[in-house]
């Protein structure tokens, strides 16, 4: 069993979140007023690597149990990621975009 899973087993409370569902949500709720590497906190506080918190927690604001048990936390998480995965789509690797030759435009 991995540290992970022994600190928080997964039992689910009413609206359908496991212990450490809540911790993630916690964990993000609390994160702003801390200081330090995020990396180093996620690893030592949940026991998950910074990868699979990520993993888990994207597919956790995806669900309606929630972001019933805390509307804003999820709407706020949400926007974050939905604004990384436009920057991401907007990046061009390269020198830039190629220069159309006269050629082209005929």
């Amino acid at each position: 069993m991995t540290q992970a899973a022994e600190q928080f087993p997964a039992s689910a409370d009413d609206e359908g979140l496991s212990d450490r569902d809540l911790a993630l949500l916690e964990f993000e709720r609390r994160w702003p007023e801390r200081e330090g590497s995020k990396e180093a906190a996620i690893r030592a506080e949940l026991g998950l690597s910074s990868a699979r918190y990520y993993q888990l927690l994207y597919t956790l604001i995806e669900r309606p149990s929630a972001l019933r048990h805390d509307p804003l936390l999820v709407r706020r998480l949400q926007r974050l990621r939905d604004s990384r995965v436009r920057a991401r789509r907007q990046r061009t690797f390269g020198p830039g975009p190629a220069t159309m030759s006269q050629d082209d435009t005929e």
